[in-house]
């Protein structure tokens, strides 16, 4: 069996599943590449009744004939091409029936591609599950797809006949940078701790991406070959990507890349407004979907309403490639990275890596087990103007005033620094008028330098001591 990394809590569930007494359906979804397949064929390898797979952009004659093909395969005799969907479920109940009261795993993947052109798909699987599948106590059927939007309107948030039909759903997330420090010691990536978390500003925590790695090369020579190849398996990606998640991939692309150039995020309105478009239901719509596929994030400025709502583009993978591929069109990043615009770049990143992993730093704080909320500040005005990259808004009367850092050496405070530091806590205190303690958190890649004025900071956090690539 092949090694899972991460994935406890979903495994734990899928197992729960297995070991019901009652039927199961269970819908599992997420980005393209972020492991849903193999997760599932790696856990039940030896236990799936069924398995298929949709064809991409395939008529309905092609799934039905692979339809065929996998029930002749699992069934070891012949199985003729079923006219529709109707009797390939048919033929799929007959089956589960000859492996009489064994737990009958079956999985069906990539239904977004299986639901072809006037396929009548979704009303086959409707009449399956609901006339005979959710009668039969030993049905686990496992449905997946890359489509989010597809899966949650079709399935997960279904109007129709599988309405509330689900017994589990499992939204599989991109891996955190602790997964990604195991998943590359896996494979045997012997990198230094600056490197992983300079791994995963580039490529994220998408598994596949991660894959792709060659060991035998150091990391910038893997960016290199992935991104800046004409054959790079991440230069050729992109479209791709969008195509096969969203319906209308366009605007999805456009709303993307207006973020990419905005590190800071926007709200809806400057959204429509680049867009040229209303900030109505549609809009919101690709906002929410964007921000289901772990493309996006939401949060507001400290002491702003719901309605300030900012969109931020949290999706590495995409910031790397507009900026660089698609945007800068460097050659290469070897002899690039130490540019100021990607100096620039990886400020911007390691800000993204710790608002992304910001449960880390709260453990890191101690204070996992307190209510907070996380929001960002910015102030312009006649007392001056300052930003503060993280607020966390403490229940228990404190606030952090984390200040973010990009340093491959220890951080120096210098004393132009610390009073700055000061100056814009005292700035906080007075315009937002809190009555709150205010610590002074920073968070660097590897720490601050003890020094003279290395005392004004309340809290030291080593983010590659804290997330464990140490």
């Amino acid at each position: 069996m092949k090694e899972l990394i991460g994935r406890k809590a979903d495994i734990q569930a899928l197992e729960k599943c297995f070991s019901s007494e009652n039927p199961e359906f269970v819908a599992v979804y997420g980005r393209r590449r972020i492991g849903k397949t193999f997760l599932i064929k790696t856990l039940f390898s030896n236990r799936l009744a069924f398995y298929m797979t949709g064809i991409y952009d395939g008529t309905l004659k092609q799934q039905l004939e692979h339809f065929a093909s996998q029930m002749s395969a699992y069934s070891a005799a012949h199985c003729a091409v079923p006219k529709d969907w109707f009797e390939a479920f048919e033929l799929l109940k007959a089956h589960i029936v000859s492996k009489g009261k064994k737990r009958a795993v079956v999985f069906l993947d990539e239904l977004p591609w299986l639901d072809s052109r006037r396929s009548g798909f979704v009303k086959a699987l409707e009449l399956f599950w609901n006339s005979w599948g959710a009668d039969r106590d030993n049905l686990m059927l496992i449905v997946c797809g890359s489509s989010t939007t597809w899966m949650t309107s079709k399935i997960i948030g279904n109007k129709g006949g599988l309405h509330n039909r689900l017994t589990k759903r499992i939204y599989l997330a991109p891996f955190t940078i602790e997964e990604t420090a195991e998943y590359l010691r896996s494979k045997k990536i012997d990198w230094s701790p600056k490197q992983i978390a300079e791994c995963y500003m580039a490529l994220g925590g998408t598994p596949y991406y991660l894959s792709l790695l060659d060991r035998a090369k150091t990391l910038n020579a893997n960016i290199d070959t992935l991104y800046f190849n004409k054959q790079g398996e991440l230069r050729t990606e992109f479209g791709f990507l969008f195509r096969s998640i969203f319906n209308d991939s366009n605007v999805y692309h456009r709303i993307v890349k207006i973020l990419s150039e905005a590190p800071e995020g926007l709200s809806l309105n400057k959204i429509a407004e680049k867009l040229e478009t209303s900030k109505g239901g549609s809009l919101s719509t690709v906002l929410k979907n964007l921000c289901d596929c772990d493309f996006l994030s939401e949060y507001k400025a400290f002491g702003k309403i719901q309605r300030d709502t900012t969109y931020k583009l949290v999706d590495f993978y995409s910031l790397f490639y507009l900026k660089f591929v698609e945007g800068a069109g460097l050659s290469n990043w070897t002899s690039s990275s130490d540019d100021a615009v990607c100096r620039t770049w990886y400020a911007n990143a390691f800000e993204l890596l710790c608002y992304c992993h910001i449960d880390i730093i709260k453990r890191a704080l101690g204070i996992s087990g307190v209510a907070s909320t996380v929001s960002s500040w910015r102030y312009s005005g006649e007392e001056g103007g300052a930003q503060i990259d993280l607020v966390i808004d403490r229940r228990d009367d404190v606030i952090n005033l984390c200040e973010i850092k990009f340093s491959r050496t220890p951080f120096i405070i210098t004393q132009q620094y610390a009073d700055r530091l000061e100056e814009r806590k005292e700035l906080f205190r007075t315009v937002t008028k809190t009555r709150k303690s205010l610590r002074i958190t920073m968070i660097t890649l590897c720490g601050i330098k003890q020094g003279k004025y290395s005392d004004c900071v309340n809290d030291d956090i080593n983010f590659t001591e804290i997330a464990g690539l140490s």
